[in-house]
Order: C-alpha cells, then structure tokens, then sequence
C-alpha cells in the first residue's frame, strides 16, 4: 500500500495539474466531473487526506461537523472560499488554503468584456445579425454607452479590482473606488478613494464589483443603492452572484434606471436566471473569468504548491 498521500479531485482540473499531481499523491478523480452531494464529500473524507475543492463544493457547518479525522486539507481550487464555513473547518483542524494572484487578468479581461458588450448592445448586435433581420442603418442605429473617459466605480479594490483599474486606464476612464482600506499612494494610480459605498455610487457610470461575498456584502447592490447611481449606470459583476439583489437589478433595467449589466455570476449556479434571457440589455457569461489554459493551470499548481508544503510539514503559502 502506498504511504504517499491521497488526494481527492472532486472536479476536471487541467491534464498538467493532474499530471502533476500523480507525481505526488494518489489521486482518485471524479471521472463524472458532477457537482458533488454533501454525502459524497462526508464518504470521500474517510479515504481522502486532502481534497482540491472549487467554488462547486460546498463545506457547509453541517458537512463539516460529519468529515472523518483523515482529512486534513481542503486545498481549494479558486480564490473565493464563499463555498467553505472557514470557522467549522478551523475548529475541525482542517487545513485551508486558496489561490489567489493566478487568476486576476484572466478575471479582470472578463470584466472589460462584459463592459464594453453591455455597453455597446453586443447582445442585442449580435442577436441582429444572427437572425438575418439586419436590413437597416442610420446614424441613430444601435447606439450605445461610449466608455472611453467615463466614470468607472470599483467596489472592492483587491487583486483583480487593481488588475481591472488597470486596464481601464488604457480607456483613459476616471477610477473612482471603494475598499475596507484605502491603497497606498503607490498603488492609486490617480483613482478616487472613497470611504463609503454612498459616497461611491453617484460617481460610477459604470459600477464594476469585486468583493467578496459574505453576510454583510450580500445584495450589497439593492433597490436603494442602485437608487444613488447615476441614471443610465451600467453594472458590471464578476465576483459573486449574491452581491446582486438580481429583482432589484431587473426592475432597474426595465425601468430605464440602468443601461446595462454584464454578469459573469449569478445568485443561482448553474444555470443563471431565466427572467434575464429576454433582456437584450443583459450581456451575460457562465461563470468563466479564470477560465483561461494558462489561468487554470496556474490556478491547479497553486493548490498544489499549497498541498506540497503542508505535507512536507511547511506553512502553505496560501493558508486562510
């Protein structure tokens, strides 16, 4: 029997992270690469010493409290551990690392997508075209949201914020952001700090969010704070779904409120929300701002950097 340790790889990683990974680990896969039931992972942790988990897998409390002793690591796949209950795992002496840094300019591209698609009307263009039914043009046709020089609020100004900020410079855009803290002059690169999300959102034109979701972020964008943005705002969401009240967003978009969103996340995953597959102000994307080859490779050789160190009894880089 082997004495290397067993590593569970509930979803399909890159073939070179898992290339990688038999050079180390036993690693047993999960062939049907289906989210997995709270069972499953209960039953896994009796034959596991580690798990490489994504956003997919859920530790809720209750899973924890029942995951056998032989786990000792949960080295996630994703920098968002929203998916863990970080406070069961560490009173359970279950190990938790993420993997941040990796995945910043793949995300923060698939912002930049997402704003100049809702801003130029790419779905309903390309809906258009598609049909056949394009037969017209005037100078009045298919108008849109120029985004050079406007006004872009960023709420949560971490990794990807910052690498978001940055390509927005190259549109010559006016940062304005919120943050727990303000950045160090070093790293503001002209942009506005402001101390408060209120102060925030009558400055964005466009609003980009980028913060985590916890308890106190949920439906942090509602009735009343879309109410302080300027009229005609467009939303721009790649971090989590549950920031977005999506019944306030909707109402907000066909209220005139609201130009246009771009969502790459959703409050339910997979599969979205039906009530946006009518909006052609809606431009949306299936969850996928890491997935680039060379991002999710990085991504795959960070949690096994982080596993690497743990099992050779050194503190991962990554622990939470």
């Amino acid at each position: 029997m082997s004495d290397r340790p067993r590593l569970w790889l509930p979803r399909k990683v890159s073939d070179a992270t898992i290339a990688r990974a038999k050079t180390n680990y036993d690693v047993i896969l999960n062939e049907a690469d289906g989210v997995s039931s709270a069972e499953q992972i209960v039953d896994m942790s009796r034959q596991v010493d580690a798990m490489m988990p994504c956003h997919s897998e859920i530790f809720s409390a209750d899973v924890v409290e029942q995951l056998d002793p032989r786990l000792k690591i949960l080295a996630n796949h994703s920098v968002g551990t929203d998916h863990c209950d970080l406070t069961a795992l560490k009173a359970k002496g279950i190990v938790v690392t993420n993997t941040p840094d990796v995945l910043s300019d793949a995300t923060a591209e698939i912002a930049m997508l997402l704003m100049l698609g809702a801003a130029r009307r790419a779905v309903e263009g390309d809906r258009l075209v598609r049909s056949g039914k394009w037969d017209f043009w005037s100078p009045s046709f298919m108008v849109g949201k120029q985004v050079s020089g406007a006004r872009l609020g960023i709420i949560g100004m971490g990794r990807v914020g910052k690498a978001f900020a940055k390509k927005a410079l190259g549109f010559d855009m006016e940062i304005h952001y919120y943050n727990r803290s303000r950045l160090p002059d070093t790293e503001e690169s002209g942009s506005t700090y402001h101390a408060a999300i209120e102060s925030l959102l009558p400055n964005a034109d466009f609003l980009s969010l980028h913060c985590p979701a916890t308890p106190e972020t949920r439906h942090l964008l509602n009735t009343e704070t879309i109410a302080l943005l300027p009229d005609g705002a467009i939303v721009i969401n790649t971090a989590r779904g549950a920031l977005v009240d999506e019944t306030a967003l909707l109402a907000a978009l066909n209220s005139g409120k609201l130009t246009a969103a771009g969502l790459d996340c959703f409050e339910t995953e997979p599969g979205g929300n039906s009530d946006f597959s009518a909006q052609d102000n809606i431009f949306m994307l299936p969850h996928i701002g890491s997935a680039t080859v060379r991002t999710r490779e990085a991504m795959g050789f960070r949690a096994l950097d982080n596993l690497d160190a743990f099992f050779a009894g050194r503190e991962p880089r990554d622990l939470l």
